[in-house]
């Protein structure tokens, strides 16, 4: 079959999924589009500048975040209706999960302009096809809140929910996390998964006493994937 042409990119605002841990999990198409974008947009342009220079991308780069989003957008959204290509790349994975790229995305939107996304890896789905854990169905929750009141109530609103829940949560926190899981939805199934595709990645399978019980006493380093089953019945064919 012979080789077919590049096709070249045209104006818009690419989500470019970028690697969550390994640098070599991205794909050749979003090297291609990184390399003929006149501009990046990051999250963090000191940790996408890492990815840059391994990959010998030199383009120019343009914080977005949380705390700038405001005034970065109109910025964003004037170059984008001029014809430039942009790329969107969060801090890892794929762009407006759990992030501020939502704001962008729907400007762009509103605005007419082309959204292109470039498929690649989330820690989402890494996280639930290892988790032994039922795949055909599952919530994301982003982080749950950071008090435990409001957390309780969080989780009580998840706890009749059969699908897997999946959620995000810091070092700091996991442990407080957990009590509260095991409290308000007993000792169910749960995988947690930390540092996902990197040197430590470690991802361990338990009933949530157990898990609370192991780590009360451990301190705990990068980000962590929680996945807990669903309310009774929500395995598939019956199984539990």
């Amino acid at each position: 079959m012979p080789l077919r042409h590049k096709i070249l990119i045209t104006s818009g605002l690419y989500l470019v999924s970028t690697p969550i841990g390994n640098l070599e999990d991205i794909t050749l198409r979003a090297i291609r589009i990184l390399s003929e974008v006149n501009l990046i947009v990051a999250e963090d342009t000191r940790r996408t500048g890492v990815l840059l220079k391994h990959y010998n991308i030199k383009k120019p780069l343009l914080s977005y975040h949380d705390h700038n989003k405001i005034t970065r957008i109109p910025i964003i959204i004037d170059q984008l209706k001029s014809g430039a290509k942009i790329a969107f790349v969060s801090d890892s994975g794929t762009p407006g999960i759990a992030d501020p790229c939502f704001h962008l995305v729907q400007k762009a939107i509103e605005s007419n302009i082309p959204v292109i996304p470039i498929p690649g890896p989330t820690s989402v789905t890494a996280a639930l096809v290892v988790s032994g854990l039922p795949t055909d169905r599952f919530i994301f929750e982003g982080w749950l809140p950071k008090t435990s009141v409001k957390r309780k109530k969080k989780l009580e609103a998840l706890s009749t929910e059969l699908r897997t829940i999946i959620f995000f949560e810091s070092p700091h926190r996991i442990v407080a996390t957990l009590k509260d899981c095991l409290l308000v939805l007993g000792n169910r199934r749960a995988a947690i998964c930390r540092e996902l595709t990197k040197k430590f990645e470690t991802i361990e399978r338990e009933r949530l006493e157990y898990l609370v019980a192991k780590h009360s006493n451990s301190g705990q380093k990068g980000e962590f994937v929680v996945l807990i089953e669903g309310a009774i019945g929500s395995s598939p064919f019956g199984i539990q």
